[in-house]
C-alpha cells in the first residue's frame, strides 16, 4: 500500500502509524510517497519516489536492510533516473489508460527491455485487459480503479 498525500502535516504522523499497524496486522507492506526521511523515522516498509521527484538526497540516509525504495516512471529518461535513485521496483505507466503517458503494449515491451529493475505495470488495469497482462507474462500490477471494487 502506498500512502500518497503530498501535503503531509505533523498531525498526520499519528494517522500513518495507525495505517502502519493495520498493514502489519494484515501482512501488507506500507510505503510513504515522496518522503523517505519520514518513512525511515516511522520505521515503515519503504518509500515511494514519484516520477516528478528528481532528488538524490535519500542516497545519503542509512537504511535498514528490509527498507525498500520504489518509484514510478513514464519514459526511458525517468527510468534511468530511478536506476540512479536505486529504486528496487519501477512502476511504469500508463499501459492501458489513454492519457498523456500512454504507452500501449509495444512501447511498454520496448521500455521494459531497457532495464534490469523489477517492473510493476500501472495504468488502466481492468478485468477486461487482465488477460493481456498474462500474455506479457507480467505478475505484478497496480491500479487504483481496479482495487476500488
Amino acid at each position: 500500500m502506498i500512502f500518497r498525500n503530498y501535503q503531509l502535516k505533523k498531525k498526520d504522523e499519528t494517522l500513518l502509524l495507525k495505517i502502519k499497524k493495520y498493514c502489519k496486522n494484515k501482512n501488507i507492506k506500507f510505503y510513504l510517497s515522496n518522503n523517505v526521511k519520514l518513512a525511515i523515522k516511522l520505521d515503515l516498509d519503504g518509500a515511494y519516489i514519484p516520477s516528478f521527484n528528481k532528488s538524490l538526497n535519500h542516497l545519503n540516509y542509512s537504511l535498514k536492510k528490509k527498507f525498500e525504495i520504489i518509484g514510478s516512471a513514464h519514459n526511458i529518461n525517468e527510468i534511468r533516473l530511478k536506476e540512479i535513485q536505486k529504486v528496487k521496483k519501477i512502476f511504469i505507466s500508463s499501459l492501458f489508460k489513454k492519457n498523456k503517458n500512454y504507452l500501449g503494449l509495444n512501447k511498454f515491451r520496448l521500455i521494459r527491455s531497457l532495464t534490469k529493475k523489477q517492473i510493476v505495470v500501472l495504468g488502466g488495469i481492468s478485468e477486461k485487459n487482465l488477460k493481456k497482462l498474462k500474455i506479457l507474462n507480467f505478475p505484478e500490477f497496480a491500479g487504483i480503479s481496479y482495487f476500488k471494487k
